[in-house]
């Protein structure tokens, strides 16, 4: 019984950690999918961020300026052509498989900074972790902070969901 309990605080306590270091404290929005392959395959599909176009139905157009990847900024334009968000890649690293971004202008938030994150879960598992805080958001009549945070989850939740499948494949 007592080696039964040392293993339970133990696998605890990794995955505890392992959950800790995936999310960030400060986030507005965090969402997680569990993937069925490994790390790799998912961080394979992810890291190919730059062509969001590809695997999300509100970007039509990619358009970078600088490098792809880490420096690099991109102007996303909507699939009807009439709104566009500007981002700055921050952060790409694939010892961490985490990708980071601010979008700096085009939605009704200032100061706005995402994350992907993989992390291995063992046994050809992984889990998906999206991150996103802003400082303020902005008034406006297009919508109002319920309605940009229901967009965020609905266009992250579908970026993840499509990830999740072409890793699976």
């Amino acid at each position: 019984m007592r080696i039964t309990k040392m293993i339970a605080v133990v696998a605890f306590a990794v995955f505890g950690f392992t959950q800790i270091s995936a999310q960030n404290a400060d986030a507005k929005i965090t969402k997680t999918k569990i993937v069925e392959a490994s790390v790799d395959k998912v961080w394979a599909e992810l890291r190919k961020l730059d062509n969001i176009d590809e695997i999300s139905s509100f970007v039509g157009k990619v358009e970078f300026t600088g490098p792809m990847g880490a420096g690099g900024t991109r102007v996303c334009t909507a699939p009807d052509g009439k709104g566009k968000f500007k981002e700055n890649i921050l952060a790409f690293d694939d010892a961490t498989r985490s990708y980071t971004y601010a979008v700096v202008e085009g939605v009704p938030a200032a100061g706005m900074v995402s994350n992907f994150k993989v992390v291995d879960l063992g046994y050809n598992k992984s889990m998906i972790v999206w991150t996103s805080t802003y400082e303020k958001f902005m008034q406006n009549p297009q919508m109002n902070e319920e309605q940009f945070n229901g967009f965020l989850n609905q266009a992250s939740g579908e970026m993840i969901n499509n990830i999740a499948a072409l890793a699976s494949k």
